[in-house]
């Protein structure tokens, strides 16, 4: 190595000492003058190292972050008039349209009222022209019935005396006087009617009584009288009530025994008469 190249002796490491010193020196002023601010600081947050050839400060405190002011209000944007008048007719179109249909319901609903009413007087009238009519009805089926009535009446009145006629008659044949039958004014020229004997209305109840049955006896003593026609041997053809006794029993149990006597007994003369009218009565 060459002379110029190679550095230069020390004399010793005298020269050295004091600057390293003086270093260390400030170097513990330093620490000394940091730890001091640090203890005298509450507020601030920080951490060092003792090693730490270098101070370090505390960062400052956060500081709260204010709310943002409120947005000022919104003004709504003024209408426009012709959009304001728009709306205006609208509604008012509206309300006309409403009160129209308004009158329109109480016009459909005064019709329907009206035509409620005209129905029910329809329906009244009617059912007074039909009660009218029925009553009218009513009258001339009583009238008929009055009319035909006294129709009834008056033929029943005639058959009446008819039947009486015809009985007295038979009575006069069979209750005949002796030597002649006739009656005191009899206008026949023969000695003998010829006509039932006087005993023959008892032979022919004989007959029949007999047969007369009903489960209990008719109230009072009723007369019925029948109508009985004969063949010549007594054989009875048919019989007919000619005279009711009121009793209904008593008439059907009389016309019964006829039907189940079915021939008459003959006369003393050997005849039977071909139409006798039998009275019966519950006493006899």
């Amino acid at each position: 190595m060459s002379a110029a190249l190679r550095p230069s002796d020390t004399d010793g490491f005298g020269n050295g000492l004091l600057p390293a010193l003086a270093c260390h020196a400030l170097l513990v002023w330093a620490l000394a003058v940091g730890v001091n601010w640090r203890a005298s600081d509450d507020a601030a947050v920080a951490e060092a190292e003792l090693w730490a050839a270098v101070p370090q400060a505390a960062a400052p405190r956060a500081e709260e972050t204010p709310a943002p002011p409120p947005p000022p209000p919104v003004q709504a944007p003024r209408p426009d008039p012709r959009v304001a008048a728009e709306q205006a007719r609208l509604e008012r179109e509206a309300e006309i349209a409403e009160r129209r249909e308004q009158r329109r319901r109480e016009e459909l609903r005064r019709q329907a009222e009206e035509e409620r009413e005209e129905k029910a007087r329809k329906a009244r009238e009617l059912k007074a022209q039909k009660d009218k009519q029925a009553l009218q009805q009513k009258k001339q089926e009583a009238e008929r019935r009055a009319a035909e009535q006294q129709r009834n009446d008056k033929a029943a009145k005639a058959e009446e005396a008819r039947r009486e006629a015809q009985r007295q008659e038979n009575l006069r044949r069979m209750q005949g006087l002796a030597g002649a039958s006739g009656s005191a004014n009899a206008s026949g020229s023969a000695l003998q009617s010829a006509g039932p004997s006087a005993a023959y209305a008892g032979r022919i109840k004989a007959r029949i009584r007999p047969n007369i049955t009903m489960s209990e006896p008719p109230a009072g003593n009723p007369l019925a009288e029948v109508e009985v026609r004969t063949a010549p041997d007594g054989l009875i053809l048919s019989r007919r009530l000619s005279k009711p006794s009121g009793n209904a029993a008593w008439d059907d149990a009389v016309l019964r025994a006829i039907d189940k006597s079915e021939r008459l007994p003959r006369d003393t003369a050997g005849r039977v008469p071909p139409v006798l009218v039998i009275a019966f009565r519950p006493n006899d």
